[in-house]
């Protein structure tokens, strides 16, 4: 049951920072890899600052979706 609201956080976080970054989406299955890997950025990155997560679902769609952001504005950078 973990993996799927894993899945799930993973998809939303990247839908969101797709409509975010104006369109940026790459399809639900795309979306998915790029909020799991926004998560996993967005973790690393806001630990660096100091900031941890306080636990819960919000908080790991948080920090998926900025971690989504980054993603999406690195790869954008990267295609021009």
């Amino acid at each position: 049951m973990g993996f799927i609201i894993f899945l799930l956080v993973g998809a939303l976080a990247g839908w969101i920072a797709g409509n975010i970054m104006k369109g940026r989406g790459f399809g639900i299955l795309g979306n998915m890899v790029v909020g799991i890997v926004g998560g996993l950025l967005g973790g690393f990155l806001l630990g660096m600052l100091g900031f941890f997560s306080a636990g819960g679902i919000l908080s790991y769609l948080i920090t998926a979706v900025i971690g989504a952001v980054v993603l999406l504005f690195i790869v954008g950078l990267i295609k021009k």
